[in-house]
């Protein structure tokens, strides 16, 4: 993580977790987290289970030139991206996996800008649609902010957030759910590479246990 909300926004919301694998929508306080407010998104499902922005930070909004609250956070990307951000969601919902990713951000006119997104997992039982908070921000500020709006985002490099698994742990190459420990990012090849199977995440190409350990 390289921008200082991705970097508070994560540390708040570790604390905030202690030993779960994301903390509930009640324990997040706007006012701990000003700071990075104004580069926060809040995602919730609608009545269809698509994904909505519940709050932008003003930062954000200012990226795209207008007001994100209760549009479809698919509707920010391109059209080769869309289906990977849609599995990726998948992942940090319902396996309640966090995930930060490098993306491109370009305008109509062509120009482009270096973005970071983390997109991090809130606990939700029953009725609850809020299940996502995040922050998404520019590496660089261009001069052009806020009088250019982004078109399309384009998804780029993409790390999983979370406990490396124990050699006892790789089954398959699954990753069995535990309680969660200091996280640790891992690099992801691609969304296509990454399957959910039977509650587990599978990563295409993991690695290969050290010669003379058992896996278990």
């Amino acid at each position: 993580m390289k921008h200082p909300s991705t970097q508070a926004l994560f540390a708040y919301w570790t604390r905030q977790r202690g030993n779960r694998p994301a903390p509930d929508r009640s324990e997040i306080d706007p006012a701990d987290i000003r700071h990075a407010l104004s580069d926060t998104v809040m995602l919730a499902a609608d009545f269809v289970d698509r994904l909505r922005f519940r709050l932008a930070g003003t930062r954000v909004c200012a990226l795209f030139g207008r007001e994100l609250k209760g549009e479809e956070f698919s509707s920010l990307w391109s059209e080769e991206s869309i289906p990977k951000i849609d599995d990726l969601l998948t992942i940090v919902i319902d396996e309640q996996i966090s995930a930060v990713a490098g993306l491109t951000g370009r305008t109509a006119d062509g120009d482009i800008l270096d973005l970071e997104l983390l997109l991090l997992p809130l606990a939700h039982t029953g009725h609850a649609r809020i299940r996502a908070i995040g922050a998404l921000a520019p590496l660089a500020p261009p001069y052009w902010l806020g009088e250019k709006p982004i078109a399309n985002l384009e998804l780029g490099t993409l790390r999983h957030i979370g406990p490396e698994p124990t050699i006892g742990q790789r089954r398959s190459g699954s990753i069995v759910p535990e309680a969660p420990a200091e996280p640790a990012a891992t690099v992801v090849p691609s969304v296509e590479d990454i399957r959910v199977r039977h509650g587990f995440v599978v990563y295409s190409g993991g690695r290969d246990a050290p010669s003379g350990e058992r896996t278990g």
